[in-house]
């Protein structure tokens, strides 16, 4: 089988240049489903490589309905081609499911009214609902991955300022979550135990490997994906686990708005919030901050300050290093898992460092800083 990994940029018929923003893998070997923009083009279309040719899918999403009445509000600007959409319109977000799937991002959002802390987070008003779409009030503020990336406006010191506040809001999140008021309503969400984060982390590698089983070119990363995954697999299951807390399920620094740098935080996306470890949210984070610093659009400044403001929330709530290690090393092997060669060739480059380092899982240790080959 010849492999046809998506390429950086594909022209169409008409000479129009599209950049793929985000790939996932098909159904079929060798085939994509992509979310590509082109300079000039408002939002983001969606796109197919079949064994490497490449087309531009019709604007009617067959398993989405809805986005065709509602891409006429606004602009598309979040697309995975027959399984969800996001529409940016005037003062509010337009997020497209496939029919009947608003229902349970619904329910989990309903239930964030009883379990955030007014004090340190806020969630966008739900203006309206169907079986198909949620449209939210649009929360003012810039993300804390903008932040990241503005140098005119943002200095050293606010960058720094914003992440140490956002530090304390979270400690001050999972505590108000466990409180005797809301136990309660912290009981009526599913449980993402490490049971659940490993048949989690076996399902990325099953779908990487239904697409890579048969190309030569990936022997090595085969194997170095099916060792890490073994290595994920004993550390999650292998010690007793933290307690369960509030986890929002899909934490990183494009889910955090700051409002006017400080608490109260926005806070986006609740599809998968679930009860776990807190290892598990901060993981997830501290990965996409070096993940953006290995990508060149994060400091190696901005990133020890965001880095050293996880570590002090993970301090002050008692997270164990064992289970954070266990924890990004999972996070680490989903973004090995991506279908876009140059993310999944630095993850799995990532895992292997992270196998070198002689630091032992059970270690209570939370001063580590700096990846491997980084320096200040």
């Amino acid at each position: 089988m010849r492999w046809h990994p998506p390429l950086p940029t594909y022209t169409d018929d008409a000479g129009t240049a599209w950049h793929v923003h985000r790939a996932w893998h098909d159904k079929k070997p060798a085939n994509y489903v992509l979310e590509v923009l082109a300079p000039g083009q408002p939002g983001v279309r969606g796109a197919q490589i079949s064994h490497g040719r490449f087309a531009l899918l019709p604007e009617d999403d067959p398993e989405l309905p809805a986005l065709r009445a509602e891409r006429e509000h606004g602009e598309v600007i979040a697309y995975r081609p027959y399984m969800r959409a996001i529409i940016r319109a005037d003062g509010r977000y337009i997020k497209i499911f496939q029919p009947g799937g608003a229902a349970i991002p619904a329910e989990r959002c309903a239930q964030m009214a009883l379990l955030l802390d007014a004090g340190a987070f806020t969630a966008p008003e739900i203006l309206h609902q169907s079986p198909d779409t949620l449209v939210f009030r649009a929360l003012p503020g810039p993300t804390l991955r903008e932040i990241g990336e503005n140098h005119n406006t943002v200095d050293e010191k606010a960058f720094a300022a914003t992440w140490a506040a956002w530090s304390r809001a979270w400690v001050a999140q999972l505590t108000a979550a466990s409180d005797a008021t809301r136990r309660e309503s912290l009981g009526t969400l599913p449980v993402h135990s490490p049971e659940v984060e490993v048949s989690v982390v076996a399902r990325w590698l099953k779908r990487w490997l239904h697409h890579a089983d048969r190309v030569p070119a990936l022997a090595s990363q085969r194997e170095a994906l099916c060792a890490s995954a073994d290595h994920i697999t004993t550390n999650l299951l292998g010690a007793a686990p933290d307690p369960m807390v509030w986890n929002h399920g899909d934490l990183h620094d494009m889910q955090v708005i700051a409002r006017d740098g400080g608490p109260p935080f926005g806070l986006l996306d609740f599809d998968d919030t679930a009860q776990g470890e807190a290892a598990r949210d901060l993981a997830n984070l501290d990965v996409h901050l070096e993940l953006r610093l290995r990508q060149n659009t994060l400091t190696p400044e901005r990133y020890v300050a965001a880095h050293t403001a996880v570590m002090a929330a993970a301090e002050q709530l008692q997270v164990s290093q064992g289970r954070l290690d266990a924890y990004s090393d999972a996070s680490w092997l989903r973004l090995a898992c991506s279908s876009l060669p140059a993310r999944s060739n630095l993850a799995t480059g990532v895992l292997e460092e992270r196998a070198q380092r002689p630091q032992p899982y059970g270690s209570s240790n939370l001063t580590r800083c700096q990846p491997t080959g980084f320096g200040s």
